[in-house]
């Protein structure tokens, strides 16, 4: 299997979108692949934003299955069909900060049957998190994800290559992989991340663009080594200082 990369952009704004589409192609040739988050902040949604990324782009948007309406048709498919994008990725979704948005009790497993029902053309990927569970809860709830429809995984971000490949170790066989990485460069961000999402960084990690490249590097040299794929979060920073070079 041929390594993908990825790049995972916010659709903060229309323009700005395009214009980070523009440094993308420009400077990282190595991506082939858009991954965009649906953040109910922000008016444009991810299908919406994968649909800019087209045709230059394959797209992968995030679906959260907490705005999934049971008895409504899907919001994203008709856009899904008129831009050619044929992967997803389903998450749960975090409770909406304005409490007036609609959410529904729709868990991830439920979403991914419901897409591979409504939308069979649709490949399905699932949200694999190393620092919400065991070990062993981890991998249960992976083999349920499967069972569903999905036909891989994307990791939340890894600080460490040895818990990657712990990890790499759990996946069942068969499953598509997509490592994830992503900029931690103030000492606010690196606390966000572990008392939030509970990371797991090494003793080395330094809040730095230098080390965030580092890492970026051996990430990528860790997938294609597996034949899988990988994905980079920018977040705030610039896509061109922290890829330029390695992608």
């Amino acid at each position: 299997m041929t390594t993908r990369v990825s790049v995972e952009l916010v659709p903060r704004s229309r323009s700005g979108l395009r214009a980070e589409l523009e440094v993308v192609a420009q400077h990282l040739p190595a991506v082939d692949t858009v991954n965009i988050p649906d953040l109910t902040r922000y008016s444009t949604r991810s299908w919406q934003g994968c649909a800019l990324a087209r045709p230059r782009y394959r797209a992968i948007p995030h679906v959260r299955s907490v705005d999934l309406n049971p008895r409504e048709p899907l919001a994203m498919a008709q856009t899904l069909d008129a831009a050619g994008i044929d992967e997803v990725l389903i998450i749960t979704g975090d409770a909406p900060a304005d409490m007036s948005a609609r959410v529904y009790d729709v868990d991830a497993v439920g979403a991914i049957r419901r897409f591979r029902r409504e939308l069979p053309h649709v490949r399905v990927y699932a949200g694999l998190d190393p620092y919400r569970q065991s070990f062993a809860r981890e991998r249960d709830y992976l083999e349920r994800k499967l069972d569903a429809g999905a036909c891989g995984f994307f990791t939340q971000p890894f600080f460490d290559l040895r818990l990657m490949d712990a990890y790499a170790d759990l996946i069942p066989g068969g499953a598509e992989m997509w490592w994830g990485a992503t900029t931690v460069l103030t000492e606010s961000t690196l606390n966000y991340w572990r008392a939030r999402n509970h990371a797991v960084f090494p003793r080395t990690f330094e809040p730095t663009l230098a080390w965030n490249r580092r890492f970026a590097a051996q990430m990528l040299a860790f997938a294609r080594e597996r034949d899988h794929h990988a994905y980079f979060m920018p977040v705030k920073a610039d896509v061109r200082e922290y890829l330029e070079g390695i992608v």
